[in-house]
């Protein structure tokens, strides 16, 4: 039996028999030389049984031997001697003693709002979520329900002063104007989208669309209110020590009134004082012509500077300063700055905002503890372990086993990688076993709002379940295969890219190394709709039709033959599910290339290409890879093959062989999902904010399709060369 099956499915039945009750937590212990059963039990605190019941291979009584790993099940505080899990993997001593030893000065109460969660309500009083338990200990057993009136207690560690009531007075009403968005009007109101969201709490989080007319609230500019939609830029500056107004005014362009107006505490202290702040007028600025039409925008990251942003986008600071005054203040994170629409450079651009192709695990944050609840359909019930011969027949005839348990090993490797980088991570597994019913009855029991996110399942009626659920609590629910249906939940993200940016990947692809090509168009029936799709975009395309009879399915050979062309290559494009199709016209094509059509009337090769939008039908071993690559068989994909690497090494340590393309896709999407949420633990928030994240085999560009969730639009052009599937660079 693979020896990687043999350790996930042990692992598996330590985690499944710790989460059907009490959601017992686990870490592992090395047996010193001397130790015993007792002394261990006795460290942790548990008893000997409690160890005996997770390590089925040490028998009571029995001597320990050194460098044995024990699986030591955690259900109190553990001795100093000996860290936890949590302990190793970022959270101190002392963050644990404080919020066990520091009592509440006082306490506030808070009114559940529609779609709150605790986790949310937390980060918004700066407490933890197990503060907010512990007085109201209802929730140990409940979840956060709409209209709960909350005790939130206030600690010392919180200063009053970061809870300043907002002056109405200060602020105004802005209508929003066609082709603006929340990234131009941030821009000229000189805001951080942060403080947008602050002062405008009904703008939803998880999708950057702003409607034509809606009313934000924002901060007045230079104390005046704005008329006809203008407003006044400033900077704020220091007085020197002998500096007075028309000094001022010579050096910054600006009249004595303007500075007076801005700042009448001037007259109150007889003049400008050396150490006062002042505001002064950079320029007029009319928010009309900042649309859509002529600008796109950038977000300023953490740790930024003049250099960082100059190399990044191409320009001079001049240049930036001139677009965006607010940066002669310097560079600050959060600050949004206008750029020219025909501005190019090393990123992507999204609806206008530029997205940042930066390394995340430089940007994560310890502090963050991400929590994860992976339910997918082992369907250990079926399986009987005790049987090792049962059990191996049944995985190698299980191909759905296979995927899941590969998807499952390679999400365990990207956990051990996170929590070597500082980041504590919570995981929780459930087997839903395909059920819908065995989903419903594990959702009852589980406080979705606790989790960062849902990885699974893959039934589509789990999924719905799961998603409805999650989305009263604003969780992510993470698919790792396409689903079976078309889903429209606005939590949902699909890590499959959709079919549709497939085909759009390869025919660009075709379209730009186009020149003079014959292009050949075979379609089945099923794919009628692409075939017809294709042919408009390549109107001088010939078509051979496909014969599907009753038993059988096909082309004619000659019909192939009379398109075929000996003065220009030959690309042919293959759209079908049925891998009886594909092999015969592989087979065909591969007959014709590099042959002459007629040797007796010409001496002329013909050269066939082979493309196609979908590659699922060419997998199968009946079609010749030597077939394949003689035809440079060309496909769009959501996996790139690997075969060496840090994963692969530490995947073949681990587990005793090398990942497949399951194992290294679970790892991709957990460790993706993962440091995203260690970046901000808010998918959603990072989804669109960041662009392109790449890693072994996988990559991921998660965009919002209004309601429908999020899609992940990167793929791979993948081709057949020389009996090696190789990536084609773009």
């Amino acid at each position: 039996m693979n020896q990687v099956y043999k350790k996930i499915l042990i692992l598996l039945l330590f985690v499944f028999v710790g989460c059907k009750a009490t959601a017992q937590k686990f870490t592992t212990h090395a047996v010193k030389k001397g130790e015993s059963l007792e002394q261990i039990a006795k460290q942790y605190k548990v008893t000997p049984k409690n160890i005996l019941a997770y390590n089925k291979e040490i028998k009571a009584g029995q001597k320990l031997k050194p460098n044995t790993i024990l699986v030591i099940p955690v259900s109190g505080t553990v001795s100093q001697s000996t860290p936890s899990v949590s302990e190793t993997k970022g959270t101190s001593n002392t963050q644990v003693n404080k919020e066990d030893q520091e009592e509440p000065i006082g306490f506030t109460s808070h009114k559940v709002r529609k779609r709150e969660t605790l986790y949310g309500i937390a980060k918004r009083y700066k407490i933890s979520e197990e503060d907010i338990k512990r007085y109201n200990r209802a929730l140990y057993s409940m979840q956060l329900k709409k209209k709960m009136v909350l005790r939130i207690p206030k600690y010392k560690s919180v200063k009053p002063e970061n809870n300043v009531a907002i002056d109405e007075n200060n602020f105004e009403t802005y209508t929003v104007a066609p082709k603006e968005t929340r990234w131009s009007i941030a821009h000229r109101y000189s805001i951080t989208i942060d403080s947008m969201l602050v002062l405008n709490p009904d703008l939803p989080k998880e999708s950057s669309y702003l409607a034509e007319g809606y009313q934000l609230k924002l901060p007045k500019i230079g104390g005046n209110a704005v008329e006809g939609q203008k407003t006044q830029l400033y900077r704020s500056y220091t007085v020197p020590k002998g500096i007075g107004i028309f000094r001022v005014t010579q050096e910054f362009n600006v009249t004595a009134k303007e500075i007076m107006d801005l700042n009448p505490e001037i007259k109150e202290k007889g003049g400008l004082k050396e150490g006062m702040i002042i505001r002064l007028p950079i320029k007029k600025v009319d928010l009309g012509a900042v649309t859509t039409d002529n600008f796109i925008f950038y977000e300023v990251k953490p740790k930024q500077n003049e250099f960082r942003l100059t190399r990044k986008f191409g320009m001079t600071w001049k240049e930036l300063v001139q677009l965006n005054p607010a940066l002669s203040d310097g560079v600050k994170a959060g600050m949004i700055l206008k750029l020219p629409k025909e501005q190019e450079g090393d990123f992507e651009i999204r609806n206008t905002l530029i997205l940042d192709k930066f390394n995340l695990i430089d940007s994560i944050q310890t502090s963050n503890r991400p929590r994860l609840l992976f339910m997918l359909p082992f369907r250990l019930d079926r399986l009987n372990l005790d049987d090792a011969s049962n059990m191996q027949s049944k995985i190698r005839k299980t191909r759905s086993l296979q995927v899941i348990l590969g998807l499952y090993s390679g999400a365990l490797i990207a956990a051990d990688s996170i929590a070597e980088l500082g980041v504590s991570v919570d995981i929780k597994t459930l087997d839903n076993a395909y059920s819908a019913l065995k989903t419903k009855t594990a959702l009852v029991s589980q406080d979705i709002s606790k989790y960062s996110a849902i990885i699974g399942p893959l039934d589509a009626p789990s999924i719905k379940l799961v998603a409805a659920n999650a989305l009263a609590h604003e969780v992510p629910v993470i698919l790792p295969m396409r689903p079976q249906e078309e889903l429209r939940f606005s939590n949902v993200f699909s890590s499959f890219s959709p079919k549709k940016v497939l085909q759009e990947k390869i025919l660009n692809h075709i379209e730009q190394k186009r020149t003079d090509e014959n292009i050949i168009v075979i379609a089945d029936k099923a794919n009628e709709v692409l075939r017809d799709s294709i042919i408009s975009r390549f109107p001088d395309a010939k078509i051979v039709d496909v014969i599907e009879e009753e038993k059988n399915i096909g082309v004619d050979r000659e019909k192939v033959a009379e398109n075929l062309v000996e003065d220009v290559q030959n690309w042919v494009i293959v759209e079908t599910d049925n891998y009886r199709l594909a092999a015969s016209i592989t087979s065909i094509l591969n007959a014709f290339h590099n042959t002459p059509l007629d040797i007796e009337l010409s001496d002329k090769k013909v050269f066939v290409k082979m493309f196609t939008t979908n590659n699922r039908a060419f997998e199968n071993d009946v079609i010749s890879s030597s077939h394949l690559s003689n035809l440079n068989f060309t496909y769009p994909s959501v996996y790139r093959e690997v075969t060496s690497g840090a994963f692969v090494n530490r995947y073949r340590k681990r587990f005793g062989n090398k990942p497949d393309r399951y194992a290294t896709r679970g790892f991709d999407l957990t460790f993706d999902l993962l440091l995203k949420l260690a970046y901000k633990n808010n998918l959603m928030e990072v989804s669109n904010s960041i662009g392109e994240t790449s890693y072994t085999g996988s990559k991921f560009d998660y965009e919002k399709k209004y309601s429908s969730g999020y899609f992940n639009q990167s793929s791979y052009l993948m081709s057949f060369d020389k009996m090696r599937i190789k990536e084609i660079e773009e």
